[in-house]
């Protein structure tokens, strides 16, 4: 009998640990393909974002606006600001300090992201495209708004192309890989 409990005692040890193998190797596979989420606070703005910006006692201010080409917001009473490249404090602190040179006195901003841009996915999804960005997007999230892969996709790879870069990484599907706005994705084709 003794036995026995020390042999039923070995396997559920040997499940455990093995249960904690395996999370821990999920830990890290989400760590190692997947930077944070953007947050507001450490999110850099660029074209094709929008921005609701609110100043206390200035309704005439209030409003989205998009943040162009060339990188800048147009706002009533402070002008053409850059946000390209900024977080949200950093253009709240823009919008303030052209806003004080003009007629508000003071002015308290709060800017927040209204509407993230896009990402794109193209090669072997049913349908290719532009679509909006939501926070906490992965990969597969980003080939379920596509429609699914066609019956040419290669399901084991995927190529991305980060915003701002010019390199293609490769990753494994069966990773949790986080997806930021204007990333490009590409699912390739299999050969056999």
């Amino acid at each position: 009998m003794p036995i026995y409990i020390g042999s039923a005692l070995l396997v559920a040890t040997m499940i455990a640990y093995g249960g904690r193998m395996q999370l821990s190797t999920a830990a890290s596979a989400q760590q190692k393909y997947s930077p944070p989420a953007p947050s507001s606070g450490t999110y850099v703005l660029g074209p094709t974002d929008r921005v609701r910006v609110k100043v206390y006692g200035e309704p005439d201010v209030a409003g989205e606006y998009e943040v162009d080409a060339g990188g800048y917001v147009s706002v009533p009473l402070a002008g053409r600001i850059k946000a390209a490249g900024l977080t949200t404090r950093q253009l709240e602190r823009s919008i303030a300090a052209a806003l004080s040179k003009g007629i508000v006195r003071d002015p308290r901003v709060n800017v927040e992201i209204a509407l993230y841009r896009p990402f794109y996915i193209l090669g072997e999804v049913k349908k290719s495209g532009e679509y909006p960005y939501r926070v906490g997007m992965t990969v597969l999230d980003a080939i379920a708004s596509a429609g699914g892969f066609t019956y040419r996709a290669n399901e084991n790879k995927v190529y991305l192309r980060r915003s701002g870069s010019t390199v293609e990484e490769i990753y494994p599907l069966d990773a949790p890989v986080l997806i930021f706005p204007g990333d490009n994705i590409r699912i390739p084709e299999r050969y056999f």
